[in-house]
């Protein structure tokens, strides 16, 4: 099935998405304000796009993979947006991550101008995105989803449509916490052993195939013991998504008493100026108040 594809927001996670639609053999029309992750992509083969008008003109089938829900909206909704030069049957793919309020209100948007949208944020960061083997989630309507699953495809290796739309929204946002939740409680652990003097990597090596073990812990430790915090997912990102996890939560009556401690983690960590790192630097919180570096130089540690 080869489709006419737009595909706005070349960052970390979509220009190698891109890429991987090209190298199946789609049509690829390229648009983003970073012009050198465009040239990158024509180059490739795709199609450079000038305007959002071009984008929509040209395409069955539009992605979006953008930093929040004020970008999605604004390319999707505002007066040059793609909601007004799509043609009707136009289904817009945001594979963002939004909250599910945000991703309903598009939806219907769309619905009114005979468009459909489909909500599927991704997991599995920088890597994921590389090799093809993404997990998605989606929300939507299922002939919508079965039109394009070979796209998914492509994109991915797992991937589900949870619901109407607004459901895949609400799984990544369960997703993150469970993620980056796991991601402290490591450091936390890190530290300890850390701080205590014994060796880290051997810790690693000894618990990796137990209970504790991982996808999270496996992609994060290695990185950490080298101190590698160049982001595949990075602080300020996750930091929004936890942040619409919170408003989701309280806006339903769900207390989250840990992912609230993680916010402000997220938010102490932007102040110390680790917003753009990996967010396998949550470490680094820890690593401040117990005066210690995992994988570094211990500034004091502890033998038992």
């Amino acid at each position: 099935m080869k489709k006419q594809i737009g595909f706005i927001g070349l960052g970390i996670m979509g220009k190698p998405m891109a890429l991987n639609l090209l190298k199946a053999g789609q049509t690829v029309i390229a648009y983003d304000i970073n012009k050198e992750a465009v040239q990158e992509v024509v180059s490739l083969g795709g199609v450079d796009a000038t305007s959002l008008e071009e984008v929509a003109k040209q395409s069955d089938v539009i992605i979006t993979m953008l930093p929040s829900a004020k970008h999605v909206k604004e390319v999707v909704l505002r007066e040059d947006g793609l909601i007004h030069y799509a043609k009707a049957g136009t289904i817009i793919i945001d594979m963002s991550s939004l909250s599910p309020v945000d991703s309903l209100e598009i939806a219907t948007a769309l619905e009114q101008k005979e468009m459909a949208m489909l909500d599927a944020p991704v997991s599995g960061g920088e890597p994921k995105a590389i090799d093809g083997t993404l997990s998605i989630m989606v929300g939507g309507k299922p002939e919508h989803f079965e039109s394009v699953k070979p796209i998914f495809d492509t994109l991915g290796e797992n991937t589900i449509l949870v619901g109407d739309n607004g459901s895949g929204a609400t799984a990544k946002l369960a997703n993150q916490v469970i993620v980056n939740l796991n991601i402290a409680a490591m450091s936390e652990a890190l530290v300890l052993a850390t701080k205590a003097g014994i060796d880290v990597k051997k810790m690693y090596e000894a618990i990796r195939g137990g209970l504790a073990g991982s996808a999270v812990l496996d992609a994060k430790v290695p990185l950490i013991l080298e101190r590698n915090f160049v982001p595949g997912g990075r602080i300020d990102i996750n930091m929004k998504d936890i942040t619409n996890v919170m408003d989701t939560a309280h806006s339903i009556g769900v207390p989250l008493p840990l992912t609230s401690q993680l916010l402000e983690i997220f938010h102490a960590l932007t102040v110390d100026g680790k917003s753009r790192d990996d967010h396998g630097g949550i470490v680094q919180y820890y690593e401040k108040l117990a005066n210690v570096e995992v994988g570094g130089k211990n500034v004091e540690s502890t033998k038992l």
